[in-house]
């Protein structure tokens, strides 16, 4: 230890003598590991970092064959009574309640969880109770447990909260009592506020919250493995069950062929340790070439810095020399030498451990999508502290192991010459920098390549035309559900709301829509139309939306024959649809597709069509994702698809920036009714937040290059 602390102590007077040397070399390092630390803290939190539950490795994700993760209710409860291969199992669901009583909506991340949900976990309360399987029964009482985190944040770590009541809806919910700290959800990217019972669902969605639906499929689900029974044996287990749980909860309104098929279903079961993550299928792979780039980077950097060294060791062949002629080991000095690199590697680790707390905030901001705020806890973990420490030692050594190796090679007696052979010999000692610089040449040009790559990729996609005009337009989403209108005035209140936003100042036109351009919502359906032959029922599928009028006109989206829906497309009228281009191509060919009949296939029935007549054909546009390629659209007018959902997507066109529109609809909304909640945002982002993926990549392989 006595000479571990004079090799530091003598290694840090030599940076001192050479701060240029030691601050360039710190910084290059301190890119190369923060940028790896950055990185990697994030695959940890998203990929690796297991639940904070009781042996988390015991949980496994129940799945319909190999990757399906929603199951309807009576499943549910089916797999619940049957399965013999959990000593616990639990559904669960998020929800995202409303706090507000009206105007600006105040979103709360919320899971409707099964009784099983804390006791499979393993979790005890912070404060009060947990829910558990007596609360899990139908009709169950509105009961509520807090979030850690939201418990401390609303209540300031109130204990007397308990047996207080919180508004989600509208409705009051009994707060029973606290979620342990650090436990925020089995679903990674979320942190979730407030915990109730699935039971209680139908409060909100009455009757029933779709619990006794056999076609609303919704509910992950997850069990804890029996002592010595593995995941194998759980996924044959499972198997040999699912016959049955199909049997019980076929759907009857379905016919024969789709029975048939519901029934070929089979169960299995995965890993689930690390929890249920959306962001580990979007970004999983962007993190792992990320990890290439970042790696990239750090041999640049370690080249770099084997470069000074090696020029260092140069200007210290005298000093390398005296040492040895009185006296100094050849392994003393290496050790003196990779000590000063180690010096250098840690000082960079320490700068770099800043540069990645600052910069995971930055790439949590770039995944995070729209209304879709991720959350992730990226505090230093003891893994990635490891991480850190491990890369920093490598570090050191990988740069720092051929300088000195080099520089303990000295002839002492050449070294005190004169000048002249001094560079002479030199000269010769710079082979292995040359080979240094065109690593670092190659290095960076794979950088610089993969940079433009992946720019131009992004390019496209922000460049390409989707069919409409994003720019200037509001997007609002109204709940009624608070206003308590009988379902017989919705479609009036929805017809006088959008009326006066139409009048309102600024505003240069307005419609609604059952689904907004590019929001990862979708609403498929089969057709039927005379001459054209599917190969299979997949064939036949097309994707919906229910609009209202003005709806093209006010995305913008060119009308290229027939007219658009007007108000007298209502009940009771001829029903009526518009079509997309690609749905035309497909299903018409070289026919004039105006005046024609279509069949909707009801799900379940295939000879029960209700057909409507085409009015008008649209141009192309993107519909979940700028990704895809055109989809066949059909669009239906909202007041004859039906106008009986409490809630209505309103787009707003102005000629200046969209959100100055907010407070119009605020008012018009107050004027309606207090008691409507409200969302915001606008097309652009929402077109924005769906590169989400694509602009980390760029973003960071172009920095990096």
């Amino acid at each position: 230890m006595d000479t571990l602390l004079q090799d530091l102590r003598y290694a840090v007077r030599q940076l001192l003598r050479s701060p240029g040397f030691a601050l360039v070399a710190i910084l290059s390092l301190a890119l190369g590991i923060g940028a790896n630390t950055a990185i990697f803290s994030l695959i940890d939190v998203v990929m690796l970092r297991s639940l904070p539950v009781v042996h988390p490795e015991r949980l496994v994700q129940v799945t319909i064959g190999e990757s399906s993760t929603e199951f309807t209710n009576p499943i549910w409860e089916e797999i619940r009574d049957r399965q013999d291969v959990f000593s616990g199992s639990f559904a669960y669901v998020d929800q995202r309640f409303d706090l507000a009583m009206g105007g600006v909506s105040r979103p709360l991340e919320g899971d409707w969880v099964s009784g099983g949900f804390f006791p499979t976990l393993g979790l005890r309360p912070a404060a009060g109770r947990l829910t558990s399987r007596s609360d899990d029964h139908q009709g169950c009482p509105a009961v509520a447990v807090l979030g850690y985190g939201f418990w401390q944040s609303e209540y300031g770590g109130d204990v007397g909260v308990v047996g207080r009541t919180i508004s989600l809806d509208d409705h009051p919910f009994e707060i029973v009592g606290v979620a342990p700290e650090g436990f925020t959800g089995v679903d990674v990217g979320r942190s979730t506020q407030v915990f109730a019972p699935l039971c209680a669902k139908a409060i909100l969605e009455p009757p029933t919250g779709g619990l006794d639906s056999h076609g609303y499929w919704f509910l992950r689900v997850m069990g804890r493995l029996k002592e010595g029974v593995t995941v194998e044996g759980a996924r044959a287990r499972l198997s040999a069950l699912a016959p049955a749980i199909f049997a019980a909860t076929v759907p009857p309104d379905w016919n024969a062929k789709m029975q048939q098929g519901y029934l070929e279903n089979t169960l299995s079961a995965r890993p689930a340790a690390n929890g249920y993550s959306d962001l580990r299928d979007r970004y999983g792979r962007a993190l792992s070439a990320l990890m290439i780039v970042v790696g990239l980077v750090l041999l640049i950097a370690c080249a770099n810095v084997a470069n000074l060294l090696l020029a260092r060791a140069t200007s210290r062949r005298r000093e390398v020399a005296i040492r040895l002629a009185v006296g100094a080991g050849r392994g003393r000095l290496l050790r003196q030498l990779l000590t000063e690199g180690l010096l250098l590697s840690l000082a960079g680790a320490a700068v770099g451990v800043v540069f990645a707390i600052w910069a995971t905030g930055i790439l949590v901001g770039f995944i995070s999508a729209g209304e879709d705020r991720v959350w992730l806890d990226l505090t230093l973990d003891g893994r990635v502290l490891a991480f850190t420490a491990a890369v920093a030692i490598v570090t050191g050594v990988v740069f720092g192991l051929a300088p000195a190796w080099r520089a303990t090679r000295v002839d002492a007696q050449a070294a005190m010459k004169a000048a002249d052979r001094t560079i002479a010999e030199g000269h010769s000692r710079f082979t292995a920098g040359k080979a240094l610089v065109v690593v670092q040449i190659t290095l960076s040009l794979v950088l610089v390549m993969s940079a433009g790559l992946l720019l131009g990729s992004f390019r496209k996609l922000a460049t390409l035309d989707p069919g409409f005009r994003s720019q200037g337009v509001l997007l609002a989403d109204l709940d009624l559900r608070n206003a308590d209108y009988p379902d017989e005035q919705l479609g009036a209140v929805k017809r006088e709301i959008l009326e006066r936003l139409r009048a309102a100042p600024g505003v240069r036109a307005a419609s609604a829509s059952e689904i907004t351009p590019i929001s990862g919502a979708g609403w498929n359906g089969a057709i039927s139309v005379g001459g054209f032959e599917p190969r299979d029922q997949r064939d036949a599928l097309v994707f919906f939306n229910a609009v209202a009028p003005d709806f093209f006109a006010t995305l913008r989206t060119p009308l290229l024959a027939g007219r658009e829906f007007t108000s007298g497309d209502r009940s009771g009228s001829v029903p009526v649809a518009v079509i997309n281009e690609a749905l035309a191509k497909k299903f018409f060919g070289s026919r004039n597709p105006l005046g024609a009949r279509i069949g909707l296939v009801q799900p379940g029935a295939a000879e029960t069509h209700q057909f409507v007549e085409v009015v008008g054909i649209v141009a192309d546009t993107k519909y979940t994702s700028l990704r895809e390629d055109p989809r066949e659209l059909l669009y239906l007018p909202m007041s004859q698809a039906g106008w009986d959902r409490p809630s209505i997507n309103v787009e707003l066109r102005t000629d200046g920036a969209a959100a100055s529109l907010i407070p119009t609809v605020e008012a018009v909304s107050a004027a309606v009714s207090p008691r409507i909640s409200l969302e915001f945002t606008t097309l652009a982002g929402q077109v924005a937040s769906s590169l989400s993926r694509e602009r980390l990549l760029a973003t960071l392989s172009g920095f990096f290059g």
